[in-house]
């Protein structure tokens, strides 16, 4: 998996201490984004999802919070892999995404991955919509989605924290 970065200690990208991951390549292109430079695909460095879960395992402290680029750009065997290893461990992750949830539900490896993740950040970021009061989102558009109630009701229904 190509990964620009790992920050260790985060306090903005979910509740407590976490570790973020940020995947290279998006699509979304957001215009306004805080990250442009993870766009490119082929930027960061290419790691091993073992070596990344070893890192993000480091500081057994922290919780782990996906973002980017967009983590559901690469290989979703390898992101479904990461983020069972680490539910194995406790953690609590949270990812950040451009796509909607209903976009990410209708697809079934994207579904199997939010499977395995608390609380997912959807929707792109729309500059126009930017807001600064908003907790652990960028503009008014995006949700806060627990995923485990989502989708254990039969119709899907949208828990918003």
């Amino acid at each position: 998996m190509r990964v620009l970065n790992i920050i260790q200690d985060s306090i903005v990208d979910g509740p407590g201490l976490r570790s973020t991951v940020f995947f290279a390549g998006c699509p979304h292109k957001c215009r306004g984004c805080h990250n442009p430079q993870s766009w490119n695909v082929a930027g960061g460095k290419e790691l091993k999802t073992m070596e990344i879960f070893e890192l993000l395992m480091k500081n057994t402290l922290n919780d782990i919070t996906f973002s980017g680029g967009e983590p559901f750009y690469q290989c979703h065997d390898e992101l479904l892999t990461l983020a069972s290893a680490l539910k194995e461990r406790g953690k609590n992750i949270w990812c950040y995404t451009g796509y909607t949830w209903e976009e990410l539900i209708s697809r079934q490896s994207s579904k199997a991955i939010c499977k395995l993740i608390d609380v997912v950040v959807d929707g792109p970021f729309v500059a126009e919509k930017r807001d600064l009061t908003l907790s652990f989102m960028g503009s008014r558009n995006q949700r806060l989605i627990d995923c485990s109630r989502s989708l254990s009701e039969e119709k899907t229904l949208l828990y918003i924290i």
